[in-house]
């Protein structure tokens, strides 16, 4: 995984917990902001299925060059 969706993940992931916990009291919200944990959800999904695929490119291109130096 890059390094950039690395620390976008972390972000994503401390979110969630903001979904939940109000950071300037550190209390339980009443209503807790749904939309954001699912925001969070989403884009952590996003970013594993892009960096698979950008690493599954990555290995079929490798092999391809293997191919044809032999």
């Amino acid at each position: 995984m890059d390094k950039y969706l690395l620390v976008v993940m972390i972000f994503l992931i401390v979110t969630i917990p903001i979904a939940f916990i109000s950071p300037t009291t550190g209390k339980m919200y009443d209503q807790p902001l749904i939309p954001l944990f699912y925001t969070a959800i989403a884009g952590i999904s996003i970013i594993v299925i892009y960096s698979s695929y950008k690493e599954r490119k990555q290995k079929q291109k490798d092999k391809l060059n293997r191919r044809s130096k032999k």
